[in-house]
Order: structure tokens, then C-alpha cells, then sequence
């Protein structure tokens, strides 16, 4: 009896309350609530706050999704109380109480679900921003800092543009993507995904306690270990990686903000990329990760390498050997790898360089940010439980350190896009090595060598050919006896001023006397003369087809070199001398 009293006092009291209306708000302040059936809406139209229903169940649940596309699709991005669903909201609310707490409250004024913080405001009010963040601050503050409570801290299974994936190392809160049970079930499901900052901060993703999937430790560009499509900043969204004393946190955000980008964990553990493609009025994947079986967490144990192009894809290193080598031809890698020479503290070692890998799991691993590489090498060589260390930042040269301790484990081979590392190896190791680049040098350079010979004696080999059929081709064409230089320097006593009988366009002509007594005159052309080999050959060809006993008849030419004449029968009469000097 006392209870029907207090219901109807309590459904009395929500009637002074002022319901909201979808089309007139983002705000949730003391002096309203949502029920069932009401919503806010972001400033820019972009996010929707309300109840909801997951496809195919009658729960209810408190969410966010985007509105712009609802007539298409409902895209849910973030569930309040996806532990506890609703299955019958007639009497529950959505208000914001003071000092500044957002509850989800039943009938009997018990909390189902609420925002917790320690501080207290006098005008508390809940707004959902354009970004889909749903922050719980005091009415006249916008401040960020000073929000008391805001969902992006608290994330189920998407990670929207400029929230921040990571933790605070001042608060404490570690924000990471919880996936959902299963598509149709908001609860949270066995996956999630973290940036772990232990040893040096990388990308995990995790099946309950156990690693599944990693991302690689931050170089300066990108995770060590991401596949092309998420190495560089792309025209629709830029990302940061913030690594200090206060938080490491990873983000990303829109370079245009029209756009509609998510990042998701789905239920069967992979990281989604999708971007909303207005013509399709679909979901477009533009990146899933696991990319291939080399993503497996330490599928090849400790020193072992995968190599997606290869079979089997488990592979040692170059100077390991497997452990087991029994179990490792049947398939079974786990136990990895161990070093062919064995180190030992007590004798001389060095370090070998291994390139375009993914670098290893860095959870037993210790940093330092401004030491140069040689400097990494130093400080590895006095330590002998330091087992690897490589370039920290890859962005503007080598800096920083990265030094390992213990077994590697997690690599694998990414062709154009991986890393340098330097593993700890006995000296007879590095000899050995060196000893091999030696005679693949020698090898390369004889190589080289002998292909540059044989280019240029093809070369050669052409240009005789090409040269040959030239002159047989010019022999083709003109049809006329060819004289040479020598033959008409002498005849003409070495083009003599004394022999030059006139001198026209095409430049001048000279009288000689063949060794037989024939005289001649030589058209020689001039150096400076505009007309080329092809115009001469033309010359000679026409002059040739004309012999006509009214014209001077043509004996034949001389090509040589730079020089080009035409010798014709010498006619001392006048009248023709305007045909040669011409």
C-alpha cells in the first residue's frame, strides 16, 4: 500500500518536472528528464542521446547514436547502462541531480545506472557535444578541464574523432574500448582493446586477460606494426600519439568534419575502420586489423620471425635454430627459438643488425628519448641482460632508445615499412656475418662489374652495326660512286684559294684534277650551312636521277665526318656555272 503511494507521488513529482523535446535541446539540466521516447540532440545535428532497442531484442538500453543517418541505419556509439538492461521503462528517467550526478533512475527512485565524481557544481547541467561526447559540467563553464564527468572517458565499443585512447597517469582512468557480446547485445563481450603504456607504450588488443593481436610500440610515425593503411595521415583524418608524464593517449581527428568515421572493436576481437558513404547510404570498411595469421599474438614464439609469403609463415631468425625442432616441424611454433652460438656474459659480443621488422613486445622493455644510436649500443654493451635495442623515434632520423631485456617475441617481417633492430649475438656470430656480406659484396660487385662489360660491348657491338648499315644505306640510296676525303684533298690541293673557282649559297667550289688527269669541281658545303644530311641526300638523289646532257654531270659525292660534297665534271663554260654555285 505504502509503495502505490510513493509511486504516484513519484510519478506526481516528475509531472512538474519539464519533459524534453528531440528538436529543442542538448541539454539535460536539474529541472528536466528523458523517459522513453524523448531525445537530445547535439548542436550540430550530428549525435542523438535516447533509449533504444538493440535489432531483434525488446531491451531498452540508454545510448548515443549518429542522427544524420538514422533514416538509413541506426549506429549506435555508446551504451550507458549496457550492463543492466531495461525491460520495462514506463517509469524510468534520465536527469541530472545535484551536486552534479546523471542517473538512470526506475520507478522506486533507485539508480540502474549513473556517472560517479568527486567534485560538486551549483548548476549542473549534461550536454551532448557535436563530437558525440556526453560531458556532465556546470552550466556557465567549457572549460574541459574542470568537466565533472564525461562519456569519452568511458567508452564501449567506438572510438570517435578526438577521443582519447590511453590513460592519465594523474587520475588514474584508463579509457579503452570494451566490445559488445555480439551484435545484437550491448553487454560487454570478451574483447578489448588498450594502449598499454608497461615498459614502452603499444596497441593491444585482448581476449580476457590474454594478448591476442598487437600493434607495436609508437616510432615517431606509427605503430610499429600497422598495416599500410594506418602508416600515414590520410586526406580524411589526421592522428596523434601524446606520451609524458601526465598521460599517453592516442587520437584522431577529422580533417573534414562533414565526414562520418568510426573506429570499432567488434565481438569476434577486430579493430574496424568504417567510414559512411553517402551514395551507398552504407557503412564503408576501410581497415580491419587482424590483417592476416603474421598479426597473431607470438605466434612464432621467441626469436622466430613470420613471414605471411612464406610456408611454413614461422620462420627463425637468420642465426637462430628452433628449440624444438620436432615440434616445430609439425606445426607447432610456440616454444620459438633459441641462439645457434649461446651467449656468454663472460666472453666477447656483439650486436646484429636485423632490418624491416616489426619491433618486438616491449612490455620488458626501458626507454630513453633523447639518446643517440650509438649511444643505445654503448649503454647495451655494459649491460649484458639487455638483449636488443633500437631507434625510439623514426620521425626525424634516429633518436631515442629502445632497449630490450629478456626473450623477443611477437615478430614478424613487414616488407618496406618495418624497422631496424640490433640483437645481442655472440662475437663468432658477428664475424661470420661480416665475413657473408663480405662475399655477397664481392659477389655483387663481380656481377655488376661483368654486366657493365657486357653492356658496354653491346653498346659497341650496336653502334659498329648501326654505322654499317648506314653507309649501306647510303650506298642504296645514292646509287653513286663515293669518293674519299683523302682522294679530294689532294686533288684539290688541300681546298686551295688558288683552286676555288666561285663560291655560292650553298658554299663554295673548288677545281681539282683526279690522279688519272679528270678534272673536277667540288661543291663543298660550308660548316655553317643551315641544310642538313637528309637535304644533301635529297640533292644528291635529284642531281643523280637528272643526269641530262645540258647539266653538269655529277661523278659522284664525298660523306665523311663533318664533310659533304658533291663532285661534278669540271665545264669551263659559263653558262653553267650558275647551276653549281646555286
Amino acid at each position: 500500500m505504502e509503495s502505490k503511494y510513493f509511486i504516484l507521488f513519484l510519478l506526481s513529482f516528475y509531472s512538474f518536472i519539464p519533459k524534453i523535446s528531440s528538436t529543442t535541446t542538448n541539454v539535460i539540466n536539474t529541472n528536466q528528464f528523458i523517459t522513453d521516447g524523448d531525445t537530445i540532440v547535439s548542436s550540430g545535428g550530428t549525435f542523438e542521446l535516447g533509449f533504444f532497442s538493440p535489432n531483434g531484442s525488446t531491451t531498452r538500453y540508454i545510448g548515443i547514436w549518429y542522427k544524420q543517418i538514422l533514416p538509413y541505419v541506426q549506429t549506435i556509439v555508446w551504451v550507458a547502462n549496457r550492463e543492466k538492461p531495461l525491460t520495462n521503462t514506463s517509469s524510468v528517467v534520465l536527469k541530472v541531480n545535484k551536486p552534479g550526478i546523471l542517473a538512470l533512475l526506475n520507478d522506486k527512485n533507485e539508480t540502474i545506472w549513473s556517472t560517479n565524481t568527486s567534485r560538486s557544481v551549483q548548476n549542473p547541467v549534461a550536454v551532448l557535444l557535436d563530437s558525440g561526447n556526453l560531458v556532465l559540467k556546470d552550466a556557465n563553464d567549457d572549460n574541459p578541464e574542470n568537466f565533472l564527468w564525461q562519456s569519452f572517458n568511458f567508452p564501449t565499443d567506438t572510438h570517435l574523432p578526438d577521443m582519447k585512447l590511453g590513460k592519465n597517469f594523474k587520475t588514474g582512468i584508463e579509457v579503452y574500448l570494451l566490445a559488445w557480446k555480439n551484435d545484437n547485445d550491448p553487454t560487454p563481450g570478451e574483447y578489448s582493446l588498450h594502449i598499454d603504456p608497461t615498459g614502452y607504450p603499444q596497441g593491444l588488443i585482448r581476449h580476457g586477460a590474454r594478448v591476442s593481436a598487437r600493434a607495436g610500440p609508437w616510432n615517431g610515425l606509427r605503430w610499429s606494426g600497422a598495416p599500410a593503411p594506418l602508416q600515414t595521415q590520410t586526406s580524411i583524418y589526421t592522428f596523434q600519439f601524446v606520451f609524458n608524464e601526465e598521460e599517453v593517449y592516442y587520437s584522431f581527428s577529422l580533417i573534414n568534419n562533414s565526414l562520418l568515421t568510426r573506429l570499432v572493436l567488434t565481438n569476434n576481437g577486430y579493430i574496424q575502420r568504417l567510414t559512411w558513404v553517402d551514395r551507398t547510404k552504407s557503412w564503408h570498411l576501410y581497415l580491419n586489423i587482424p590483417l592476416d595469421t603474421c598479426d597473431t599474438y607470438s605466434l612464432c614464439g621467441a626469436y622466430g620471425s613470420c613471414v605471411i609469403d612464406s610456408s611454413p609463415v614461422c620462420g627463425c631468425l637468420d642465426k637462430f635454430e628452433p628449440k624444438y625442432p620436432q615440434n616445430w616441424q609439425t606445426g607447432d611454433w610456440s616454444q620459438g627459438c633459441v641462439r645457434k652460438t649461446p651467449i656468454d656474459c663472460n666472453k666477447e659480443h656483439g650486436f646484429l643488425k636485423y632490418s624491416g621488422i616489426k619491433l618486438p613486445e616491449t612490455n620488458n622493455s626501458q626507454y630513453n628519448k633523447t639518446m643517440t644510436l650509438e649511444g643505445c649500443r654503448q649503454v647495451c654493451s655494459t649491460n649484458c641482460s639487455c638483449t636488443a635495442y633500437s631507434s625510439l623515434d623514426i620521425s626525424n632520423g634516429d633518436k631515442g632508445c629502445l632497449f630490450w631485456s629478456g626473450e623477443l617475441i611477437d615478430i614478424r617481417e613487414l616488407s618496406g615499412r618495418g624497422q631496424d633492430i640490433y640483437i645481442r649475438m655472440d662475437s663468432s656470430d658477428i664475424v661470420s656475418q661480416a665475413s657473408s656480406n663480405r662475399k655477397k659484396t664481392g659477389t655483387v660487385l663481380a656481377v655488376s662489374f661483368s654486366l657493365l662489360v657486357a653492356v658496354i660491348l653491346l653498346g659497341l657491338i650496336l653502334f659498329m652495326y648501326i654505322r654499317k648499315k648506314k653507309k649501306l644505306k647510303l650506298k642504296e640510296d645514292f646509287e653513286l660512286p663515293q669518293f674519299q676525303l683523302s682522294l679530294i684533298t689532294r686533288a684539290t690541293n688541300n681546298f686551295s684559294v688558288n683552286n676555288q673557282i666561285g663560291e655560292g649559297g650553298y658554299g663554295p667550289v673548288y677545281k681539282g684534277v683526279l690522279e688519272e688527269g679528270q678534272e673536277i669541281a667540288v661543291k663543298r658545303l660550308s660548316r655553317t650551312s643551315m641544310q642538313g644530311i637528309d637535304e644533301f641526300k635529297n640533292e644528291v638523289t635529284y642531281i643523280a636521277k637528272l643526269q641530262h646532257r645540258n647539266l653538269v654531270r655529277l661523278l659522284g659525292c664525298c660523306i665523311q665526318g663533318e664533310e659533304k660534297m658533291l663532285i661534278y665534271e669540271y665545264m669551263p663554260n659559263k653558262s653553267l656555272d650558275s647551276y653549281i654555285f646555286g
